[in-house]
């Protein structure tokens, strides 16, 4: 999927499951954003960045306040494979980003 997040938007926390195999790879193609797992700082994407999420990593994905973010998401392969979402992340976490 080609997807595009206005300046501050992002999804919530959620995870890629799957039996075997599994998981999704983000190409940063325009503007600036952000990757984060959970527990871990998050990390700046910009265009041409990758990220390579195996299955079952809790994370989220999105832009930066001041900026419009488009990736690819791309869905790996797998065996019982689904989603599931959680949480929104909380403005006072995001808030930290710059």
């Amino acid at each position: 999927g080609n997807v595009t997040f206005e300046p501050a938007c992002r999804n919530n926390w959620h995870i890629h499951h799957a039996k075997k195999g599994g998981g999704q790879i983000l190409i940063a193609t325009a503007g600036r954003g952000y990757y984060q797992e959970w527990g871990k700082p998050a990390v700046e994407l910009k265009p041409g960045d990758v990220v390579n999420i195996p299955a079952g990593v809790k994370h989220w994905h999105g832009a930066a306040p001041d900026s419009w973010f488009q990736h690819l998401a791309i869905e790996v392969p797998g065996e019982g494979t689904s989603n599931e979402w959680l949480e929104p992340v909380s403005d006072e976490d995001y808030g930290k980003l710059k």
